[in-house]
């Protein structure tokens, strides 16, 4: 339930906040006053496009915010819980309109994208107007006036469950079925491929041990010439550099008591001996242990020219030859149980598919039992709303050829006649404007569909009645709001004493200034503003008349 609207800067509105109750709220106000921007902001914080223009002159920017109030059973709660955004049974809406075009959203002070704004505005309001037959002809509407709040959506659940099995194993065969069927040449040739590979292949590993290896042996010739070289200059030639640094700390080590320095020196020669000795070991078993023959370089060669080869021949690297003789090898597999899979999946889908029509054929006859009870009270509805003698017709037809959906095989169409006499015919092409919100208005009383504290907003569904119809349609407006709430854009007097509580929309201008104010009316105000409402001039005789009709009006409460 809407309980706070807050706007700032948004059209001709500088600032407004305003205040909702439970219940009927009508919303009154002179024409032009500014009445239906309350419901353009309403538009905007349920997800609707925004664009400059709905920003006042003079300013940067629009805001808009409003607070719902939900229930522990709402749906709106439901979907905030699962995407983390809920803050106890409190819901408040922000969104802004730049002039630079951006527009943003925010959901209990976190920021979303608008899609998500979009799902949940739809949770928290219904917006309905004179171009209902929008929403109307809509299948996706139809079906949701149907379905909501039916004692048959525990069928519904169980034809979605089916169709999500069916689905599952339909998109599995259509996989199977993309892969193109392999003869018995080419089985021969994936086998013959993955022979070779399992037989020739080198790990990524081994692969790059392997070229580290062939640049150390066709250097070999290089390597050895300097190995042999090092070994006789450090340790085995007639002078090593061995000999001469023992010559060279001996000849020092007379002296090293007397400075640091030469101490320093002595030492630094030693451990240059043990160092230069070591290095000889090093290089002696570096010779000892590395094959560095022809014949060695040759085979390593050999072996890394194998991998090349099957590289090119399987168009990649060498070092991601595995990956390819994995999925030659998933191929192998999958082409020899693919026969018996599809099989499989041909009587699970025969199994699926029966379960499913099954399923389908009780919602199906469900659906005509509420469809004939719906037309019923809507046709009921119609004769106390100006149509006197029309008719309404929901007509469900089952089409058990169709490919299955989760909504069933039933395709909906809603037929109207609005006059005497004349059959029902499409709604969408029989039905005049006025019609079709009145129409709309009466299948909402009907179905009852709407949650608690669910808020609906009628904007001048009334227009272009008058007399006992508007009586009638004050008196649904009412109906509809109870344990929720419904606000509604109004002219007419008849439907305005009908609400719970009325706001009046005033708009002035100031020194060049247009400025739009709203007031929550008391019960003499609220008379004033009936008497206006019935006739434009207040006077004695008018405040009596709207007194009479507030009186008459609660009575009926």
């Amino acid at each position: 339930m809407l309980s706070f609207l807050q706007i700032r800067n948004f059209t001709i509105v500088e600032s407004l906040d305003l205040e909702f109750k439970g219940g009927f709220t009508a919303i009154t106000g002179e024409t032009g006053a500014g009445k239906s921007i309350l419901v353009d902001a309403l538009g905007l914080l349920k997800g609707n496009r925004a664009d400059t223009s709905s920003i006042r002159s003079g300013a940067d920017r629009a805001e808009l915010s409003a607070e719902f109030e939900l229930q522990e059973s709402s749906r709106a709660l439901a979907w905030l819980r699962k995407a983390e955004l809920d803050d106890g049974l409190l819901c408040l809406v922000r969104r802004l309109v730049s002039d630079n075009s951006r527009s943003r959203a925010w959901i209990n002070g976190t920021a979303v994208t608008l899609a998500q704004l979009s799902e949940l505005g739809d949770l928290l309001i219904e917006i309905h107007g004179q171009n209902e037959h929008i929403r109307l002809v809509d299948r996706e509407e139809q079906f949701r006036l149907l379905d909501s709040g039916a004692a048959h959506e525990p069928l519904l659940q169980k034809v979605g469950e089916c169709f999500e099995r069916w689905d599952r194993l339909s998109r599995e065969k259509r996989e199977l079925l993309s892969e193109s069927p392999l003869d018995a040449g080419d089985l021969d040739l994936l086998q013959y491929q993955a022979d070779e590979l399992q037989s020739s292949l080198l790990q990524p590993e081994e692969f790059l041990e392997l070229e580290a290896e062939h640049r150390l042996l066709a250097k070999g010739s290089e390597i050895v010439k300097a190995l042999e070289f090092a070994e006789t200059e450090l340790d085995s030639g007639e002078s090593t550099i061995v000999d001469r640094l023992n010559t060279l700390m001996d000849s020092l080590q007379n002296h090293a008591s007397l400075t640091a320095d030469i101490a320093d020196a002595v030492q630094l020669l030693g451990e240059a001996i043990i160092n230069c000795q070591e290095a000889a070991g090093s290089i002696s078993k570096a010779g000892t242990r590395m094959d560095l023959s022809p014949e060695r370089l040759v085979e390593v060669e050999r072996r890394l020219g194998i991998q090349h080869d099957l590289a090119r021949k399987h168009r990649t690297d060498p070092e991601h030859l595995a990956t390819v003789l994995d999925e030659i090898q998933d191929r192998l597999d999958r082409a020899a149980t693919l026969d018996h899979r599809l099989r499989s999946i041909e009587k699970e889908l025969d199994r699926e598919l029966i379960t499913y029509h099954e399923a389908a054929r009780r919602l199906h006859e469900a659906r005509v039992t509420r469809a004939q009870e719906l037309a019923s009270s809507v046709t009921g509805l119609m004769q106390q709303l100006g149509m006197e003698g029309g008719c309404f017709e929901f007509v469900v037809t089952a089409d058990d050829d169709t490919r299955p959906r989760a909504i069933g095989t039933d395709s909906l169409e809603l037929k109207v006649s609005a006059n005497p006499g004349i059959p029902p015919g499409p709604l969408r092409k029989v039905a005049s404007g006025g019609e079709l919100s009145r129409i709309s208005l009466a299948i909402k009383v009907a179905s009852k569909a709407q949650e608690p504290a669910h808020t609906q907003v009628f904007d001048e569904v009334d227009a272009g009645i008058g007399g006992d119809t508007a009586n009638a349609v004050g008196a649904l407006l009412r109906s509809l709001s109870v344990n929720g709430q419904a606000l509604c854009v109004t002219h007419l007097a008849q439907v305005a004493v009908c609400a719970d509580q009325q706001i009046r929309v005033l708009k002035s201008s100031e020194a060049g200034s247009t400025r739009v104010a709203t007031t929550l009316l008391d019960e003499p105000a609220r008379v004033d503003e009936i008497a206006r409402m019935l006739g434009g001039r207040i006077s004695d005789q008018s405040r009596a008349h709207a007194s009479e009709l507030l009186a008459t009006a609660g009575t009926r409460h």
